[in-house]
């Protein structure tokens, strides 16, 4: 349940990425490098570390690093996420 709060702005944010941040020229690639740095925005801000670092200090659990936070984390991100947009 706590994920989907998560999920609920996470395509909304990831939308105003790809409207106002990904020029249409870029590879596949390129683009998610995009999506990535701005999570990763996201994550030092509110977990201070990054999505890889976590895996790599999580080898053992499965999902990422927002699968774990609390419920008081998930809505801090969904504001952050909110904010970041305006």
């Amino acid at each position: 349940m706590k994920r989907e709060l998560a999920k609920i702005n996470y395509r909304i944010h990831t939308d105003a990425i790809k409207q106002n941040l990904i020029p249409k020229e870029l590879t596949p690639q390129q683009t998610s490098v995009i999506y990535a740095g701005e999570a990763d925005v996201l994550n030092m801000t509110l977990f201070g570390t990054t999505a890889a670092a976590w895996r790599e200090a999580n080898p053992s659990l499965k999902g990422n690093i927002r699968d774990y936070a609390t419920i008081n984390e998930l809505i801090c991100l969904l504001n952050m996420e909110n904010r970041k947009l305006l």
